[in-house]
């Protein structure tokens, strides 16, 4: 029986699972090997690593988790998850695995505007977050195709970036094609603008059933309803990473830091209330 078990081998996942290694808990890390950065070459905005590779920075977290003995790493896709009083129950090849506390670790998956191209730029040119993607537009003209009273605000934080910040509603935009070193919109009148790069607004959902199979409470947002620590609505089971949202939070916080932090205070929840087991054992 392990101490822990975390579903998830991204950023939030490795963190809880090295946190957990180096206070020695019998921990279990299962990597489906899907990501929600799976089409990103160059992640942004993480300190000591501007730049790298997502496959680069998971490589190099298992790498450190070998380290310690307590922490095993599996690549398996989990088929369900349980909990109860005791504990909780991971199902895994047909074999029943058991711990005394779940990691979710799972993350989003993202539902793109049907505009022919946005796809095949997805994580490149076509992105979502402007502070992981918009810096490498600077001085060049980016749109926004968002249709809703964020588009303001996202045209507000990349001015600074951009030589011009174009929204457009993207049910007007009838494809995106590649024109070497930018994009090409076409719109529905005719129009085509050139721009380095666009920001759209996917729909966000969970990409694993497990917050569902264990009832957990959720955001308007969709994401998992934590608190500061992770733990959510059923006893035993932290949630982190950009599939959790705590209530303090306007919406769930798609950055490698922040996956990296949550991932890390879900452990320290845990590490601690093993540790209060000793503190009434005389």
């Amino acid at each position: 029986m392990y101490e822990a078990i975390i579903i998830g081998g991204g950023p939030a996942g490795l963190q809880a699972a090295l946190t957990l290694g180096r206070m020695h808990r019998r921990t279990l890390l299962l990597d489906s090997g899907e990501y929600r950065n799976a089409t990103v070459d160059h992640a942004h905005n993480l300190l000591g690593n501007d730049g790298v590779a997502p496959a680069d920075l998971r490589r190099r977290g298992r790498a450190e988790l070998a380290a310690y003995a307590t922490v095993e790493v599996r690549d398996a896709m989990v088929s369900g998850v349980a909990a109860d009083p005791d504990g909780v129950r991971v199902e895994v090849a047909g074999e029943e695995l058991r711990a005394d506390y779940l990691v979710l670790a799972t993350g989003l998956a993202d539902d793109l505007p049907p505009i022919p191209g946005v796809a095949e730029h997805w994580g490149d040119r076509v992105a979502n977050c402007p502070f992981c993607h918009g810096h490498e537009f600077a001085g060049r003209p980016v749109a926004v195709l968002n249709a809703s009273p964020h588009a303001a605000k996202l045209r507000g934080m990349l001015a600074p970036v951009a030589s011009d910040v174009l929204v457009r509603d993207p049910a007007a935009v009838v494809r995106v094609d590649d024109v070497g070193d930018g994009l090409r919109l076409t719109l529905d009148d005719g129009e085509t603008i050139d721009v380095a790069g666009a920001f759209v607004a996917p729909v966000s959902r969970q990409r694993a059933p497990f917050a569902a199979q264990l009832g957990l409470d959720v955001q308007e947002s969709g994401a998992v309803r934590v608190d500061p620590f992770g733990r959510t609505s059923v006893e035993r089971v932290f949630a982190a990473g950009d599939m959790a949202q705590p209530d303090h939070f306007p919406g769930p916080m798609s950055t490698l830091a922040a996956a990296i932090g949550a991932g890390q205070l879900a452990a320290v929840a845990i590490v601690q209330t093993l540790a209060a087991a000793y503190e009434t054992t005389p």
